[in-house]
């Protein structure tokens, strides 16, 4: 299966930021991808008091414009990130959602560990002040591999990805507005690549990068992994652009067999202390 990540910036405007990740599938689709993943929070990223502005229900606008432009290109669909409605007045949701060839939605995964972060000097983030954190994990299961779900700061839990691997997925998708400031301390690739070695999974990660609407700068640097937690294509830290490369769930299972950490776990022994 042939994989796309694209990596965009995104600013404050929804409709233009909408408009140019079309642009970005179009030029995936062109390429022989037949699955795409799209960057965390896709529609808007700026002060956290105007994601209001931003959100909408889902299934919803974008996720019927996204779905449209699956079935125009006969492909699969991982919408990033939105900025989702929820039953709270002010606080959402940050959800990921897979869409199928026909512009069905088949998976919809809400971020479980939110984005809350002091460095001294250069970091204050509290995405928990507006983001509403999900409860469940979600696999999508395609015809060619298994893709478990996650977002940006999910990437610092291995338990999530070994749960999500133990049930079985074979890639991760990971649609990312990382922060250039543990990006450049080399947190990012480090991560990316830990998670796919210690469940021998590919690791698809769409990143933003340039400053957001708010001007906080992000890291760019997209990726896909493979299962030997090979680089095999990467974005720089500046640009939008789109990667590509094949899949195979041969390999994902021939290094499973190899090195069998699922099998060869022992979380009774975890469990004691």
């Amino acid at each position: 299966m042939r994989v796309a990540v694209v990596q965009m910036r995104v600013a404050g405007e929804r409709d233009a930021n909408l408009a140019r990740a079309l642009q970005l599938i179009e030029q995936a689709a062109r390429r022989g991808a037949e699955l795409v993943v799209l960057p965390e929070y896709v529609t808007f990223l700026g002060a956290l008091e105007r994601f209001a502005e931003a959100a909408e229900t889902v299934p919803g606008p974008t996720t019927e414009a996204l779905a449209a432009c699956a079935r125009q290109y006969g492909i699969y669909l991982h919408t990033g990130s939105l900025i989702e409605r929820s039953p709270v007045n002010g606080r959402f949701y940050n959800t990921s959602c897979v869409l199928d060839p026909q512009g069905a939605l088949i998976a919809v995964y809400r971020k479980v560990h939110l984005f809350d972060a002091t460095l001294s000097g250069s970091l204050n983030e509290r995405e928990s002040q507006v983001i509403l954190p999900g409860d469940a994990l979600c696999l999508a299961q395609l015809p060619e591999l298994v893709l478990g779900l996650s977002i940006c700061f999910d990437l610092r839990f291995p338990e999530m990805y070994r749960r999500m691997a133990l049930a079985g997925a074979e890639a991760f998708a990971v649609p990312a507005a990382f922060m250039r400031v543990t990006g450049r301390a080399q947190h990012w690739e480090i991560l990316l690549r830990a998670r796919a070695i210690e469940n021998h999974a590919y690791v698809l990660a769409a990143g933003q990068c340039g400053r957001d609407a708010a001007g906080r700068p992000h890291y760019g640097n997209s990726m896909i992994i493979g299962p030997w937690g090979e680089i095999l294509a990467a974005a720089p830290e500046e640009g939008e652009c789109v990667l590509i490369a094949r899949v195979e769930r041969t390999l994902v299972q021939r290094r499973r067999k190899e090195i069998p950490v699922l099998q060869l776990q022992r979380p009774e022994v975890y469990a004691t202390l």
